[in-house]
């Protein structure tokens, strides 16, 4: 590495050290709206802790109104029930966590995530109910889960439309929950559950649209959400069993319109965090991502929300370990992460800075004749780690080519990390199909 990159990157690396070390980013994040944080794995316990540390201080300080992750909407409503106190909801959200059985559990079972949830439920004890702090999940796998919360939701509150719901749930009963079967179906009939999951979808939305107006009832927002995802998520199993890009496309343009859903329901001036992996809220158009036809939250939220404020925070680091497992569905383990490959990101951060902890903010705007040739400006490989790892296969896998200042406004560079803690031991689970790319 050139010795001017070397200087340049300690010149421009802010120590991270504490909650106060994060002062440039909360200055930077000024009055934004959206503030998306990564991951560059989801099984690493350091990312979770710098998300945790800011988050609590959007919440205190800038009055964010919810955090939305990437996991299941009806798991995470359960949470998020937990953390606003709502009536008959478990007082541990830790103990909610735990129950969740969809792998990789791991994501959010885990103990750095039940610190921050018991955190946020104190937070919210001493508010107002319409004001408390709530966690929502934003993605798309759970088909059955929220199509047996549609049919319940609707035999309580709506009688009379519960059998529209079982027509869609008749249709996808042959499949005995299994979404490759569902997906490996619809290669004899393309339009698989569409028209049943349209129809309630339909009918779901009025009524929603109907009660918000009244009262703003989050009961119905779910349900309608649910119903949502039953249709995002035939749309991605339909799409899933040709590969390419169009299932990934599918997801994240599901989770950018639960997003503007949520902000939406929370009313003008709401604020989001959203917790996902890198790869998902880093702008696309900033990585080979974009070559390959490819769309993320991250590029999302900017187009369609660059006014309101958005800020993109990545993560990353040269070194450590990691839980993953070694195939979709198998039991995880704590994996060695070897150093990061020659030339990377990672690597270069290293070099400048061993065994550090820096946080990167980069500038709005810079003059037309800054230097291009700055390393943060250079396209370099930067690693992402999914569910599923393969350290042995580091030379040919595992990295995104990236311009760092194109895909983030923000970088947080810990040198070496060490794997997250489940909340209970994770079984082999093997009837979901992996997401494209490999597990992220």
């Amino acid at each position: 590495m050139p010795e001017t990159d070397q200087a340049r990157i300690r010149e421009e690396a802010l120590p991270l050290s504490g909650p106060a070390s994060l002062d440039p980013l909360i200055e930077r994040i000024g009055d934004a709206r959206y503030v998306l944080l990564g991951e560059a794995s989801h099984g690493t316990a350091e990312y979770y802790q710098v998300r945790d540390v800011l988050t609590r201080r959007l919440i205190e300080e800038k009055g964010f109104s919810f955090v939305a992750v990437e996991g299941d909407w009806p798991d995470c409503q359960a949470v998020h029930c937990s953390v606003v106190g709502a009536p008959d909801a478990p007082e541990d959200p830790g103990a909610v966590l735990a129950g969740f059985s969809r792998w990789p559990t791991w994501m959010w079972a885990n103990t750095e995530v039940a610190a921050f949830t018991r955190w946020l439920r104190r937070h919210n004890e001493r508010l107002p109910g319409e004001q408390r702090v709530g966690f929502f999940g934003l993605d798309v796998y759970s088909l059955w889960e929220s199509l047996h919360g549609v049919l319940d939701h609707l035999r309580i509150h709506d009688p009379d439309r519960v059998e529209h719901a079982w027509e869609a749930y008749r249709c996808f009963e042959p499949y005995a929950e299994d979404p490759q079967s569902y997906a490996l179906a619809t290669r004899f009939t393309p339009e698989g559950c569409e028209p049943q999951v349209v129809e309630l979808l339909t009918e779901l939305r009025l009524r929603a649209a109907e009660t918000a107006v009244l009262d703003g009832n989050l009961a119905e927002f779910a349900a309608r959400q649910n119903a949502e995802v039953l249709a995002g998520a035939d749309r991605y199993y339909r799409s899933m069993i040709n590969g390419g890009p169009e299932s990934w496309n599918i997801r994240d343009h599901h989770m950018v319109d639960t997003l503007d859903r949520l902000m939406e329901h929370h009313g003008p001036g709401a604020k989001a965090v959203v917790w996902e992996h890198n790869t998902h809220i880093g702008d696309a158009r900033a990585t080979d991502m974009a070559d390959a036809g490819m769309v993320n939250v991250g590029q999302l939220v900017r187009e369609r929300h660059a006014a309101d404020g958005v800020v993109l925070v990545g993560f990353g680091s040269c070194s450590g370990t990691v839980i993953a497992a070694d195939s979709w569905g198998d039991t995880p383990r704590v994996m060695d992460v070897p150093p990061a490959r020659p030339g990377s990101v990672e690597d270069l951060l290293h070099q400048a800075l061993p065994d550090g902890q820096a946080l990167f903010v980069f500038p709005r705007a810079e003059p037309a004749d800054a230097d291009r040739a700055q390393w943060r400006h250079q396209e370099r490989d930067h690693r992402a780690i999914g569910v599923v790892y393969r350290p042995g296969q580091e030379r040919w896998g595992n990295y995104v080519p990236t311009v760092l200042d194109g895909r983030y406004d923000a970088f947080c560079y810990l040198d070496r990390t060490s794997a997250l803690i489940p909340l209970r031991p994770i079984p082999a689970r093997g009837e979901e199909e992996q997401t494209w790319p490999v597990g992220v």
